[in-house]
């Protein structure tokens, strides 16, 4: 059953969302309605200019004891191929996360609507960036939202080859020693499949927001 959303901070149940996922529609992308779906499990993605909402079960997460590094980045990793930074340029991230072309898509859900929502979180310290660099420029990286104990992955990109992974590695690392005990990637990718990540259902997720977020 398919939601019509208003601008009241209210969400229908999980349960309600169809097939693919898709559980709601409308209602403005403001950060206090960002944080409120995540902690439901619910999360947003564009087409066009109308927010649609979502859920899917099962659910694709890395428990960040779990990450797996491949022997070339572990190469990559020792000889430190990319230094690697925490909140240096947010909004180059999200601006180059914006502008990278990915297969299958047209266009990109990361509208200015977005960018301005997520920025606003940053500000208020829950949406943090990584970055991988190579002498001072940026050559990848990726942004999310920490809520709790749990890291919501939301986009990433490469200008050079392997720096979204080798930045994603190290904030796993460092998203451990801070006590991060799970990392929601959303949808399904065989490059974070590679990585660890798998599924797993949708009441389950539910239940590790509710121990990990409070």
């Amino acid at each position: 059953m398919l939601h019509i959303l208003d601008d009241r901070l209210w969400f229908p149940p999980v349960e309600d969302a169809m097939e693919d996922g898709l559980l709601a529609i409308g209602g403005h992308l403001t950060p206090d309605k960002i944080l409120y779906a995540y902690q439901k499990g619910i999360f947003p993605w564009y087409e066009g200019d109308v927010p649609l909402w979502w859920s899917p079960d099962p659910r694709f997460v890395l428990f960040p004891q779990e990450l797996k590094v491949s022997k070339s980045m572990k190469v990559m990793l020792k000889r430190q191929a990319f230094s690697f930074t925490i909140n240096q340029n947010f909004s180059a991230v999200i601006k180059r996360c914006a502008e990278v072309e990915r297969p299958g898509q047209e266009g990109t859900w990361i509208t200015p609507d977005v960018i301005s929502a997520y920025t606003s979180l940053h500000t208020q310290g829950f949406a943090i960036s990584a970055e991988a660099q190579i002498n001072n420029e940026l050559a990848g990286g990726l942004y999310g939202v920490i809520i709790g104990k749990v890291f919501f992955g939301e986009s990433m990109f490469s200008k050079v080859t392997n720096a979204s992974k080798f930045a994603f590695i190290k904030l796993v690392e460092e998203l451990k020693r801070q006590g991060i005990e799970l990392i929601d990637c959303q949808v399904y990718t065989e490059h974070l499949e590679s990585m660890g990540a798998r599924m797993i259902a949708r009441k389950e997720f539910i239940e590790l927001l509710k121990t990990n977020i409070g």
